[in-house]
């Protein structure tokens, strides 16, 4: 007759039976909650406190109007400040939602990298970088230019020099290991897979709008002038400073 099992027998089974922890599908670093909160927050004060003349006021003093900036006109303060503040400004619901995810997408891992210092000075850059090529096009639009999309492209930039490598120390997608070099990046099938979709959806989005029917216009060589900003800005930016 076999003898009954000791209790410490199956122990094996049961640490294996236990549920290992997994980390939330959403886990935002606080930089980018504030970003995103500051973006919702101010959106939905202009469409549902203030008036259109008072959201008119805020237009012009926010968001970055080329021409202001032509000779023609006598640079107020908000001249100096609107090239950073468009990026907090967005055009409707749909654009500000688009935004917002894709930020969540890509600032988290971003964010967690850097820390919220070099973040911070990573969103300003690629948002002036951004804004600097569109102006550079369009010197005398009077049309106001706002939206995050030219920093989350920037973010995307960085994203491609770190090739989606996995952290497998903590086994999951994050941006690991150190940015590769630029001549790898376009050696790496995943890196050219997604420059390759990003071009598509910025040729798209540029053609058609963000949705069917919005006469809006998207101004993509603001995605490229913050895209080109982190893609070849990321090393100053990262405070690993891993070589390979």
């Amino acid at each position: 007759m076999s003898e009954p099992a000791s209790p410490t027998d199956n122990t094996d089974e049961i640490v294996d039976a236990v549920p290992e922890r997994r980390e939330p599908m959403f886990n935002l670093p606080g930089i980018v909650i504030a970003i995103v909160g500051a973006c919702v927050a101010i959106h939905l004060s202009r469409v549902y406190i203030l008036s259109p003349d008072q959201d008119f006021a805020l237009l012009v003093r926010t968001a970055f109007i080329p021409v202001r900036y032509s000779g023609q006109y006598a640079l107020e303060i908000w001249a100096f400040t609107s090239p950073l503040t468009y990026a907090f400004l967005h055009g409707g619901f749909a654009h500000l939602i688009i935004n917002m995810v894709w930020l969540a997408a890509f600032g988290s891992p971003l964010a967690n990298r850097l820390g919220n210092i070099r973040f911070s000075a990573f969103f300003a850059v690629t948002t002036l970088a951004a804004v600097a090529l569109h102006y550079v096009l369009h010197s005398n639009d009077a049309a106001p230019l706002v939206g995050a999309s030219g920093a989350i492209s920037g973010m995307m930039g960085a994203a491609a020099r770190f090739s989606f490598q996995v952290d497998r120390s903590q086994g999951k997608p994050a941006f690991a290991g150190a940015p590769l070099p630029i001549r790898d990046v376009f050696r790496s099938r995943t890196a050219l897979t997604f420059l390759g979709v990003w071009m598509v959806i910025n040729l798209v989005t540029g053609l058609v709008g963000l949705t069917p029917g919005d006469d809006s216009q998207i101004a993509w060589e603001a995605h490229i002038g913050g895209f080109l900003a982190g893609f070849l800005g990321i090393r100053f930016f990262d405070r690993r400073r891993e070589f390979a």
